[in-house]
């Protein structure tokens, strides 16, 4: 019979998105017998970061800090907002793109039988952001999924209610795909060649 806290242990690792209960079990089986000392830098890394990572007040990124350091980059076009659904999303643009805006990150997208609305993305920030009149053009990065078209609908509406542009990248990108898992070349593209929201 395992010990309690090893089944502790287990179900902990099963947090993780993707991680059963053998793969679960795994990892707890090569911390104990092989890792302790990593398990212990592993620890004191997620206590470090759930208490001290929260959002960027003007993004919604993950920061430490009130304002993100990309907000607060003066060589960062004012003009250009581009909104994701996700950290990893932003990370994926800056990471294959040339881009030079902001950013604003919804932490997810619309779905309703979710209970997922506006209000849990932030829209009101973001309206409250583009009425400001610094940004000229929303880019609308929202994945290609049923959705991700939604919230970019709902998106291009509010943009233009502020008098603000939307555009959405060019659809190089794979339907029902997820930013995160594009290929840089495609989305490098894709992400070049966008037009406006219809």
């Amino acid at each position: 019979m395992s010990s309690a806290l090893l089944e502790q242990l287990i179900d902990a690792f099963r947090v993780l998105p993707g991680v059963g209960r053998k793969s679960a079990q795994r990892m707890a089986y090569h911390v104990l017998e092989r890792e302790r000392e990593g398990g212990r830098r592993l620890a004191q890394a997620l206590v470090d970061a759930v208490e001290k990572v929260g959002h960027c007040s003007r993004c919604r990124d993950f920061s430490e800090t009130p304002v993100c350091a990309t907000c607060a980059s003066a060589a960062r076009d004012a003009h250009l907002l581009c909104v994701v659904e996700s950290p990893a999303d932003r990370l994926a643009i800056e990471q294959a793109t040339g881009y030079r805006g902001l950013y604003f990150v919804l932490q997810g997208r619309l779905s309703p039988l979710d209970g997922i609305g506006p209000s849990e993305l932030g829209l009101d920030t973001l309206d409250a952001r583009l009425g400001e009149g610094e940004v000229h053009e929303l880019i609308i990065a929202t994945n290609p999924t049923v959705e991700g078209e939604a919230t970019a609908h709902y998106l291009s509406q509010l943009a233009r209610g502020r008098g603000v542009r939307p555009m959405r990248p060019a659809h190089g990108l794979p339907l029902g795909g997820e930013l995160e898992y594009v290929d840089r070349g495609t989305l490098s593209h894709a992400f070049g060649s966008r037009s406006e929201v219809p």
